[in-house]
């Protein structure tokens, strides 16, 4: 089996911040003191640092005698908790291994849930392991997939992939290449995102995670547990394969990126999720969600450095222009993307490419 991690240890900001001097955290220790009786023994002066993630919630593990628990900070007018707990619920009745809600306050963005452990997937993940662990990340994939139903979740439609695709041009290529495209060079891009939007688009549709990948699977009993799920949509098929495959923190070679696709493919069919019957048009479809889906990041991780003043993100851009590039260079429609990254990689000169 060939697997290759190149792993980044995403460290979280929460730890380098000054986190106990806040009035946020302040209104959460005194809304936690009044949490005992649903979580019993719960000590708030360990209250810590957990992680934090790319938005801005932030997470910390307070102790009991016996066990942990998570706590989540949200600040309501900028990510409002309701999402997470209603996405909570439907994956728990799937089978799916997410947190247990013990007490929520959406007026202040706070939730108390069960600790679901200290070790990611992409903690341990290596060689020897891979296998085993993918094939559970895929089995709860599969349950999440098979509880879906039109008109529960939010459309993941045009509007919304494209308003995505379009932070790689907005944040990527102007913000952090500072480089203006001319009205042809847009019209080109801006033809090929149509491209793959339509391919997208034409997928049938499953409740989405939207963000399953190593970093939000927990080692866990049962395997895995599951995170980070509160912006899921209802959309294409294959975007949390692609997520989980092409992953922002990890690496793998694409003999096992095929084989645990097909894997999960063949799962799918016999769950009855409406995978197309040939691998061969599943894995373009993977492919071009795959495309959307780099294309965002690269422009997510940008706006985060530029807007949030969150610079760790970017050193994993390299890892998703080669996820573009090795995909692009594979599809006729999908090159003028490597084009235009042509422009300002280092070994290409700006007077050798021109549209």
């Amino acid at each position: 089996m060939q697997v290759t991690t190149q792993k980044q240890n995403p460290s979280a900001d929460a730890g380098s911040q000054d986190v106990f001097n806040d009035a946020r955290l302040e209104a959460l220790r005194q809304w936690l003191g009044g949490q005992t009786k649903a979580a019993p023994g719960m000590r708030i002066e360990t209250l810590a640092p957990a992680s934090a993630d790319a938005s801005f919630r932030r997470y910390f593990r307070v102790e009991g005698e016996q066990q942990s628990w998570i706590v989540m900070d949200a600040p309501p007018q900028r990510e409002p908790i309701a999402p997470f707990l209603k996405v909570d619920r439907l994956m728990a009745a799937a089978g799916v291994h997410v947190p247990e809600i013990l007490a929520a306050d959406e007026a202040q963005g706070f939730i108390l849930m069960s600790d679901l452990g200290r070790q990611t997937y992409l903690d341990v993940l290596n060689e020897d392991n891979a296998r085993g662990l993918m094939d559970a990340a895929t089995d709860a994939l599969v349950l999440w997939q098979k509880a879906s139903r039109p008109g529960v979740l939010p459309e993941y439609d045009h509007a919304v992939l494209l308003r995505e695709i379009e932070l790689f041009p907005e944040w990527y290529v102007t913000v952090h290449r500072g480089y203006e495209m001319n009205e042809k060079q847009r019209s080109i891009i801006s033809a090929c995102f149509e491209k793959i939007l339509a391919n997208n688009l034409s997928e049938a549709r499953v409740f989405v995670h939207r963000d399953f990948m190593p970093r939000n699977l927990m080692v866990s009993d049962p395997m895995p547990g599951v995170l980070d799920f509160q912006d899921a949509l209802y959309g294409p098929v294959s975007y949390d394969i692609a997520s989980l495959m092409r992953d922002a923190f990890i690496s793998w070679g694409e003999s096992f990126v095929l084989d645990t696709t097909i894997r999960y493919w063949d799962k799918a069919r016999r769950a009855g999720i409406p995978v197309p019957p040939d691998f061969g048009e599943f894995w373009r479809n993977v492919e071009w969600m795959g495309m959307q889906r780099h294309l965002k990041v690269l422009g997510i991780f940008a706006r985060i450095n530029y807007r949030d003043g969150k610079p760790k993100y970017l050193a994993d851009t390299p890892r998703f222009i080669h996820y573009v590039r090795e995909t692009a260079n594979r599809y006729a429609d999908l090159k003028p993307v490597n084009w235009l990254l042509d422009i300002f990689e280092e070994h290409k000169s700006r007077e050798a490419f021109t549209f």
